[in-house]
């Protein structure tokens, strides 16, 4: 059953992936925000499936890589869920316009930003937890932890005020259409991680 749970979950993270990278393309923000919750649902079982399998010397690797996923996860949850109820089912001043709609690029777009520095991190540590036996495992390793680079980024951009609501929005596409390109291999390589795996 434990394999299994990886495997799926990295079968569903793969499919919220695509249809995020979908979404941002044709500017259906709704299917965007929706997909982003799907990522994060599938986020934290594949996280704790490399806390799981891992070697007894690296399992505080996986195990931060947990607590670091259940952060991102509450985070994102909150941020699309009020986009998706909230923000989309009334009608707002303008000040709370500015901050909860994620189009402005206020306070909850800067949290999402935190999420995504904080999964960054996650990856990091569960690259550091897996143990390398087959070229897939090598590849899956090297990728979660160079994808922890984009923690620098995701949290340091916020702070300098990088993003504005009258930023070209084809700018964002493009930097989201790029870490779905990156992002979806993971997904894919998780699951012959986990299929390769004893119970």
């Amino acid at each position: 059953m434990d394999k299994k749970i990886g495997m799926y979950s990295s079968v569903v993270n793969f499919i919220a992936v695509v249809c995020f990278a979908l979404s941002m393309l044709f500017g259906f923000d709704y299917g965007s925000y929706f997909s982003s919750m799907f990522i994060a649902f599938s986020f934290v079982p594949m996280m704790c499936g490399y806390a799981h399998f891992a070697e007894k010397e690296a399992k505080l690797a996986g195990y931060v890589s947990v607590a670091f996923s259940a952060i991102y996860t509450a985070i994102i949850l909150l941020v699309y869920f009020a986009q998706i109820t909230t923000v989309r089912l009334n009608d707002l001043t303008h000040q709370a316009t500015m901050l909860l709609d994620f189009q402005q690029c206020g306070l909850l777009f800067n949290y999402d930003l935190l999420g995504y520095a904080v999964m960054s991190l996650a990856t990091f540590f569960a690259g550091l937890a897996i143990s390398v036996g087959t070229k897939t495992d090598k590849w899956l390793k090297y990728q979660l932890m160079v994808h922890g680079i984009f923690f620098i980024s995701c949290l340091i951009m916020p702070m300098i005020g990088a993003f504005k609501a009258n930023s070209p929005t084809w700018i964002g596409v493009v930097v989201l259409e790029f870490w779905c390109l990156y992002f979806c291999p993971i997904s894919v390589l998780s699951y012959l991680h986990f299929s390769n795996c004893g119970e």
